[in-house]
């Protein structure tokens, strides 16, 4: 890889910490009734997203729709048998229970995700409409309505919301 696509991808990198870094303090700003703030983190966040796409599309690294989903299942396959379960055993080594649990059930939902992305691509991305509800504690994602708690971080059902 020549070091300008190097540069393109750590500046892909870097530009989508941000937006999530942004999103984040937007949070927390309107948290602290400071609803103009908030507005500038998200105005900074997309920014920081058109920023992100224009440095990926740059670097040749946006495919057809069938590469793209074998992509993202090869990424949350890696997260869910190697990132996290390495995660969890440091988090336990090091006697941090809460981590260790946060880090399982994250992996656990990522093995969710890599399943609909494998039922997409055996669909050959032909897949049925359906709404995605996640859940907003641990990142599970339900097809359809969840009508019970979340079966990973067993969150009631008023913690999922719909994708739009």
């Amino acid at each position: 890889m020549s070091k300008t696509q190097e540069n393109l991808m750590a500046a892909f990198a870097g530009e989508s910490q941000a937006n999530r870094k942004y999103l984040a303090y937007a949070k927390q700003a309107e948290k602290e009734g400071l609803p103009q703030v908030a507005k500038l983190f998200r105005a900074t966040a997309e920014a920081e997203t058109l920023h992100a796409l224009a440095h990926l599309r740059k670097a040749g690294k946006i495919g057809t729709t069938l590469e793209n989903l074998k992509d993202a299942l090869s990424g949350e396959t890696f997260e869910f048998t190697k990132m996290y379960p390495e995660m969890v055993a440091d988090a336990e080594a090091e006697g941090n229970n809460a981590l260790k649990k946060h880090f399982g059930d994250v992996g656990e939902a990522e093995a969710c995700h890599a399943g609909l992305y494998q039922k997409a691509l055996d669909a050959n991305g032909n897949t049925a409409a359906v709404d995605y509800y996640i859940c907003s504690v641990c990142g599970f994602i339900h097809e359809g309505p969840a009508t019970d708690k979340c079966p990973i971080c067993k969150a009631a059902v008023t913690a999922f919301y719909k994708v739009d």
